[in-house]
């Protein structure tokens, strides 16, 4: 603790505090659509989001503690996604939860499989770095889309970045997220919903295990999972030259899914975007202690979980760019470090342009998103070039 006291800084608190509202606030509604689909009542959505939030929370604080890198954990918006598209199987919202429990246990399985770390290893870190630019792009650009559908707060959470940044620089992102936070709970009030409905709880789900749910939802989801945010996850953290053994990663995420599950949580996994909030410089200068931000970041998701009813409440009335602008805000620096990486070296610039451009255009094939198939193809070509260069 006396180690983590000296390591403290406004920034790390900023972006972990950032880290978990970004992570629950852009997705949520994915995630209560993708329970929905297969079948959850509200009082079942209501205790999986109580779960999930404590589940994210404290395997970030552990794994960050331990290992002193900033580890963001968060749900798989893909896989979410994915169930909001398949619906509803034999068994119901039961045999759904026995589908989370099989991904777990995949996820623990894959955690003793030791190529995938060798795999991350010797991604070219040009091709790390465009592929994290393709994933940034998005978020950067929301702050000025966000003008034309939010315009008076877009407008003041842009002035209130801008003035922090020239007179306080480390306290422009939480002067704006409290901007954007004041203007939600203005425009989405809470009168006439019941307290009861504000106030988290849990439900017990017994699962019931059924081939039609092991082959329509548990398999694509482990494989959504897998090559949508574990990898991207690590290649990530690799970019800002973090590379932590795979085996501890996966072996807590994917024992948290499976002890999850009963209560409704969908499988938890490492996070891509909210990861470089927390690796990047602007959670502090030295790279050593920015674990810190992964840990508030931790602490951040179990605040949201004991105020699940009122987050899921706030969230759901309001505009869900205002976080994702405020999240933009905060990741132009760590995308304009990335796109220079990855274009920067001549030989590298064509495969580094290749992989940001797949990332960055959404590509979607067999449920696996873009961040995947732009590693993919990025290290397609770079691999092509090299041959044609030896021969």
């Amino acid at each position: 603790m006396a180690g983590i006291r000296d390591d403290f800084s406004v920034q790390a608190l900023g972006q972990g505090l950032l880290v978990a509202l970004v992570g629950y606030a852009s997705s949520v509604a994915v995630v209560i659509q993708g329970l929905a689909a297969v079948g959850a009542s509200v009082s079942q959505i209501a205790s999986a989001l109580v779960v999930i939030g404590i589940a994210n929370g404290l395997v970030a604080i552990a794994l960050s503690w331990w290992l002193r890198m900033p580890i963001s954990i968060a749900w798989s918006t893909p896989g979410m996604a994915l169930l909001a598209t398949t619906g509803a199987v034999a068994g119901g919202f039961p045999a759904a939860v026995a589908a989370f429990i099989v991904v777990g246990a995949l996820i623990m399985l894959t955690g003793l499989w030791t190529p995938l770390g060798r795999i991350v290893a010797a991604i070219p870190k040009p091709i790390a770095s465009a592929m994290l630019a393709g994933i940034l792009l998005k978020l950067c650009l929301a702050p000025f889309l966000a003008i034309g559908k939010a315009s008076w707060v877009a407008v003041a959470v842009l002035v209130t970045w801008l003035l922090f940044m020239r007179f306080a620089r480390g306290y422009a992102v939480p002067a704006a997220v409290a901007v954007a936070l004041a203007a939600m709970a203005f425009d989405a009030p809470f009168a006439g919903m019941a307290a009861a409905d504000l106030i988290p709880h849990l439900e017990l789900v017994m699962p019931i295990f059924t081939w039609e749910a092991m082959v329509n939802i548990a398999l694509p989801l482990f494989i959504v999972t897998m090559a949508g945010q574990n990898l991207p996850g690590l290649a990530v953290l690799a970019a800002y030259n973090y590379r932590p053994r795979v085996a501890p990663l996966l072996l807590s995420t994917g024992a948290a899914s499976v002890v999850g599950a009963p209560f409704g949580m969908p499988t938890i996994n490492l996070a891509a975007i909210t990861a470089a909030l927390c690796a990047g410089p602007d959670a502090h200068a030295d790279p050593t202690r920015r674990y810190v931000a992964g840990i508030l970041g931790g602490i951040g998701y179990v605040l949201l979980a004991a105020l699940a009813g009122i987050a899921a409440a706030l969230v759901a009335r309001s505009p869900p760019v205002l976080i994702e602008a405020v999240a933009g805000l905060a990741l132009i620096g760590a995308f304009g470090s990335a796109i220079v990486n990855a274009v920067q070296d001549d030989d590298s610039r064509l495969p580094g342009l290749v992989t940001f451009l797949v990332t960055a255009s959404g590509l979607s094939l067999f449920g696996i998103g873009s961040a995947f198939w732009g590693l993919v193809i990025g290290l397609a070509v770079h691999h092509v070039l090299r041959l044609g260069a030896r021969t």
